[in-house]
């Protein structure tokens, strides 16, 4: 767990998964509203108030949790000073979950070109392309706007080899924030290529 001051109203907190671990809680429950989420955040804001001098009693706190590809989770933490109409007493706690996995089971990365995907093909048949259906059930291709979209479906995000799927991916494509109402997107308007294994059908045939 990494805590950074970015003003004297917000702070960043940098969390990966064996944070949660520690504190028995899954990426579900952390992503959702769930007692143990809230709670492990009223505990951090009490880290912060120790470490950074970062007060928040008496004031309304709003808390972005941002979840990345690559496991980490980003929380951002906004204070605001509390109306003066209202008396208030102790932490008023807003929540705001948002990016990468909001579907938490789907992910879309997009290449710039064909060339693009198939440099990640030939990487992967060098590395980890066994490790594959281990962590997601169906990847399929799509091309749209000249532009190719590569569709994860039915991740296992606590998966190790996820971690290093994500890692390898981000050298080569950039992720797709909302992938479910994309994936939509390109369903309607996109052209697939393959609708299934897309990895090991352009390994056999481009590598």
């Amino acid at each position: 767990m990494k805590m950074e001051k970015l003003n004297d109203d917000k702070i960043r907190i940098t969390l990966n998964l064996d944070d949660l671990k520690e504190n028995d809680i899954d990426f579900h429950s952390f992503m959702s509203n769930s007692i143990e989420s809230q709670q492990l955040f009223l505990n951090m804001l009490d880290k912060a108030e120790k470490e950074l001098g970062f007060i928040t009693e008496d004031y309304r706190i709003m808390i972005e949790a941002l979840a990345m590809s690559n496991g980490n989770f980003i929380l951002t933490v906004t204070r605001f000073e509390p109306e003066k109409s209202k008396t208030l007493k102790g932490k008023k706690v807003s929540f705001k979950r948002k990016s990468s996995y909001i579907d938490t089971t789907k992910a879309v990365y997009a290449f710039n070109s064909f060339d693009e995907f198939c440099d990640f093909c030939n990487f992967l048949s060098n590395h980890i392309l066994q490790y594959i259906n281990e962590f997601t059930d169906s990847i399929s291709l799509y091309e749209y706007n000249k532009k190719y979209y590569l569709v994860l479906t039915n991740l296992k995000v606590n998966n190790n080899i996820l971690k290093s799927f994500c890692a390898c991916i981000a050298e080569f494509a950039t992720f797709v924030n909302n992938p479910s109402l994309f994936e939509s997107k390109l369903r309607e308007y996109g052209q697939l290529i393959v609708g299934d294994c897309a990895i090991d059908v352009f390994i056999k045939h481009f590598c």
